[in-house]
């Protein structure tokens, strides 16, 4: 799964593969915590990532939805920066 930006000891990773299915969605790991987010309503769909790094990956996602969704629908890698 590739990286497509990191923040505060976040990483944020997209599955890029044609069998890939479900909603647009993206995963964010910090440390041992896990969680995966919907891209479309930019919430976590499922996980234990602590309140605060959540809120700064909500925070990050709302940034970067058209970027994000573009990605999903294309299969296409990018980086994308970091929160400010």
């Amino acid at each position: 799964m590739p990286v497509i930006a990191r923040f505060y000891g976040i990483v944020i990773k997209m599955y890029f593969s044609q069998s890939e299915h479900g909603v647009p969605h993206f995963h964010a790991v910090y440390g041992e915590y896990n969680g995966v987010f919907s891209i479309e309503r930019l919430d976590m769909l499922e996980g234990d990532l602590p309140t605060r790094a959540r809120r700064l990956v909500e925070d990050w996602a709302c940034q970067h939805k058209d970027e994000l969704l573009d990605m999903w629908r294309n299969q296409t890698f990018r980086q994308l920066p970091g929160l400010d």
